[in-house]
């Protein structure tokens, strides 16, 4: 869109922009880069109470070990998280007060009261959906956010078109004031030879080409008893050869999850890495035999897409969003069958046509999202909202 007047003046939100700094807070890095760098916007980040003209940088590390235990009673405190809840949306209002004539974003289902125009961005409905893949506290603390945040909205941001059906059918929201705007692999995912691979993988004892890989946070909602029970079921020697590694966040909710994750590792079977910084990362992708995501619900599912632009084969669940991402170019299974997944797990380590031939669609499918395209299109809703 070229510039045909004065910039819009855009306040956004970055506080997803921490460590670790997982789908979400991706997302809010890209939209904030690339509004940065846009002519297009005047874009203000409010980040806690403070506003900042240049993007603030996530931790690098998690925070002092010995703060961990407070934060957890502060998150689990029904009394600490309604203080929360009432009185933090009050200082960033008084933070944005004076800047009525911009377009307030947040990225994070969230909305602090503004008396100017508004866009929230709504990820997923996994809160309402499959409340049981979430921590109690976090439930009830988001869905009465949500509430707040699509009472104060002029208009709603969904990662994908089938969570933008979703969120218009459950709140009885108009199709019209919701915008799907798909998110993308960051062009730091791509293909790399072994050469390139080599140092990175050999920090973690794996050479290219010769294990299996998930990414993403140990919870219930990611599925993963379904996919160490099928890796599990593969023959021996083959999960032997190739074994699974495991790259995520601690997570919660997951004492079953890290009970089999600790029996493969004693079989020899699973590498599980815990989180891996964000300069590892693409190597790791690009370095994996195949990437297998079996998630039972997503907004989007970027790491799906991450894989692609690595020209790694996919294998994926068929729930929610993940066909819409993945068009034609991954393996998919129902989300609970095991012994599907099995086979296709035994198929994509195995079968040198398919493999080929997934990585080549894998490519074309990720070369369709794009961040610029997410900033430009976010860009246009900011525009349109503006201008009502």
């Amino acid at each position: 869109m070229d510039v045909v007047g004065p910039p819009v003046k855009v306040i956004l939100s970055v506080d997803p922009i921490r460590f670790p700094l997982t789908g979400i807070g991706r997302y809010t890095y890209e939209l904030a880069r690339g509004l940065q760098a846009s002519p297009s916007v005047n874009v203000t980040f409010l980040q806690g109470y403070r506003l900042h003209q240049q993007l603030p940088q996530a931790e690098a590390q998690a925070p002092a070990s010995r703060l961990l235990p407070l934060k957890k009673w502060a998150q689990q405190s029904v009394v600490v998280q309604e203080l929360y809840r009432q009185i933090v949306p009050r200082i960033k209002q008084q933070a944005i007060r004076h800047l009525d004539d911009h377009v307030f974003h947040g990225p994070n289902y969230y909305l602090p009261p503004f008396q100017g125009r508004s866009v929230v961005t709504v990820h997923d409905l996994s809160v309402y959906l499959w409340p049981e893949c979430h921590p109690p506290e976090r439930v009830r603390f988001m869905r009465k956010e949500i509430w707040r945040s699509l009472q104060r909205a002029t208009v709603l941001i969904t990662d994908t078109e089938f969570t933008r059906q979703e969120v218009a059918h459950y709140f009885n929201w108009p199709l019209d004031r919701i915008h799907a705007v798909p998110l993308a692999a960051s062009d730091v995912f791509h293909p790399r030879t072994v050469e390139e691979l080599r140092p990175d993988l050999t920090t973690f004892d794996l050479h290219a080409g010769a294990y299996s890989l998930y990414t993403g946070t140990i919870e219930p909602r990611k599925n993963l008893i379904v996919l160490l029970n099928a890796y599990a079921s593969l023959p021996q020697a083959l999960r032997t050869r190739f074994p699974l590694v495991i790259a995520g966040y601690y997570g919660w909710q997951n004492t079953t999850i890290h009970d089999l994750i600790q029996k493969g590792q004693q079989q020899g079977w699973l590498r599980y890495l815990g989180y891996v910084p964000d300069a590892v990362l693409p190597n790791l992708m690009a370095g994996a035999r195949i990437f297998a995501f079996p998630s039972l619900y997503e907004g989007f599912g970027l790491p799906v897409l991450e894989a692609m632009a690595s020209g790694i084969p996919v294998l994926c669940s068929s729930a929610s969003t993940l066909p819409e991402v993945a068009g034609t170019a991954a393996a998919f299974h129902e989300p609970n069958d095991v012994e599907q997944l099995t086979r296709l797990l035994q198929q994509g380590l195995e079968d040198e046509s398919w493999r080929a031939a997934a990585s080549t669609a894998g490519l074309a499918q990720a070369n369709k999202f794009s961040w610029a395209r997410c900033v430009q299109q976010t860009l246009d809703v900011y525009t349109t909202v503006e201008q009502t």
